[in-house]
């Protein structure tokens, strides 16, 4: 192969991926902790919402509620991570490059 022809295909690898990761950024995460708290996440990690059920609003709850929040968040984003770091493989045919 030579350098136009790795060229082309660098830049065609880069608009695929560039494609895939629109995409990804706009996906719903969603994920509900022990029937009290519901998070939506995008895969931008921008979170979209957080709602906690009426039982969760006891103030012996709180401390608990916090980390459903807290733990739901951590596994929406490793859930975001695992399917770009996919992305990444299924593109590129490397992986960890994250974004």
């Amino acid at each position: 192969m030579n350098m136009q022809q790795m060229m082309i295909q660098a830049q065609k690898m880069q608009r695929e991926l560039q494609k895939a990761q629109d995409a990804l950024a706009k996906k719903e995460f969603t994920i509900n902790k022990a029937g009290l708290v519901n998070i939506v996440v995008f895969g931008n990690k921008t979170i979209k919402e957080i709602k906690i059920e009426e039982d969760g609003f006891d103030p012996d709850n709180k401390e608990m509620i916090e980390e459903l929040i807290v733990s739901g968040l951590n596994e929406l984003f490793e859930q975001i991570t695992a399917e770009s770091d996919a992305i990444q493989e299924r593109i590129t045919g490397r992986t960890g490059l994250g974004f």
